[in-house]
């Protein structure tokens, strides 16, 4: 058999393990083919592509980013071209189909998040291929999975970095506002803050209080605590508000890109209280390097169990995480969102140690 698999969206720790857990399962395991499809679904549309044999793959383990490359914005059914100097879009779907036949694939990996496996779920009812999925998200906002890989490194790492700049924060006495990323999610934050003890955090779930965030930073003052760390998410709103928008993109499918609610926090905090007030954004620092110990074992288990459902025929599902076990469940449910409840019992075991959300409870 042969089988072919790309990364698509963002990208994040642990997709060259995936590739590697895969690879190592078809080659020893079955005695199948594969080969990788370059920069996501563009390679699928442009037949552009590389053979994954074992030796391709040794030394991925530990590797980050993804060496058959990824990309956000390649929709085969909204495929953006230039055309006599001009941007158009067009359905590109067909040449996925004729890339797909011409390499006599049996099935497709799709490796992603939730846009890259609802374009999957599009390839696989409308137009017939056998694919099997493997949700991708430092966000950990798929309800399908208990966690989505890259996450916990993401976590890791922002945490780092957080204990980093408290003991600035605290040798400057200033306020320092650092920004992570989670679209509309507040897990990162969520994890980190409470891994880090930041003193407030900022999801997009609790709509924040700036009065009731300077009555915050003023009760660490009274403690003699004369710096304090707030962990903002890119899509934290204020009550009544709206998110910060960084830019719309052209892409309609791709919506608006999020960020800078750190500097205007940062800047509303500073005019409040006269406290010298810094921004720390930590973008795509959070999506790079190596991936943890959780997360290398993670997808090592995804990549095995995806080549496992090719086995079984099991398309149109994906491979997710149902501690202890990796198991199918439908591509259908990678599009549904989990965001924090208010009510999520780490919500209430942060609070009581003392970190505030920002609205005053």
């Amino acid at each position: 058999m042969k089988i072919g698999i790309l990364t698509g969206g963002g990208d994040c720790p642990g997709l060259n393990a995936v590739i590697r857990g895969a690879v190592r399962a078809a080659t020893h395991k079955y005695k199948w083919e594969v080969i990788g499809f370059l920069n996501g679904y563009k390679g699928l549309v442009e037949n552009r592509s590389r053979p994954l044999t074992s030796a391709a793959v040794s030394g991925l383990l530990d590797r980050g980013g993804t060496i058959i490359g990824t990309s956000n914005v390649d929709n085969p059914f909204s495929f953006a071209e230039i055309v006599n100097g001009k941007r158009t879009l067009r359905d590109a779907s067909d040449d996925v189909v004729r890339t797909y036949k011409e390499h006599k694939l049996d099935a497709l990996i799709v490796v992603g998040g939730d846009g890259t496996l609802s374009i999957a779920l599009r390839l696989c009812k409308e137009k017939g291929l056998n694919i099997v999925g493997v949700p991708k998200t430092i966000d950990n906002d798929l309800s399908a999975t208990d966690y989505t890989f890259g996450f916990d490194t993401a976590v890791g790492i922002v945490t780092d970095a957080v204990d980093r700049i408290k003991t600035t924060a605290e040798s400057h006495e200033r306020v320092m506002v650092v920004e992570v990323m989670g679209r509309d999610t507040g897990w990162i934050a969520l994890f980190s803050g409470i891994a880090s003890g930041a003193h407030i955090i900022l999801i997009p779930e609790i709509p924040y209080d700036l009065g009731k965030m300077v009555e915050k930073i003023y009760e660490r003052e009274t403690l003699g605590k004369h710096f304090c760390v707030v962990l903002a998410a890119e899509g934290a709103k204020p009550i009544g508000g709206d998110v910060t928008v960084k830019r719309h993109v052209n892409d309609p499918s791709m919506g608006i890109r999020l960020g800078g609610v750190a500097n205007v926090v940062a800047k509303q905090v500073e005019d409040l209280t006269g406290i010298d007030t810094r921004v720390v954004t930590l973008g795509h620092v959070q999506r790079g390097g190596t991936p943890s110990a959780f997360d290398r074992i993670l997808c090592s288990r995804l990549g095995v169990c995806a080549m496992d459902m090719v086995a079984k025929k099991q398309f149109g599902m994906m491979a997710c995480l149902k501690t202890p076990e990796i198991k199918a469940v439908p591509l259908e449910q990678a599009a549904i969102n989990r965001k924090v409840s208010p009510d999520d019992p780490m919500i209430a075991e942060a609070r009581a140690t003392g970190i505030s959300f920002g609205d005053g409870l």
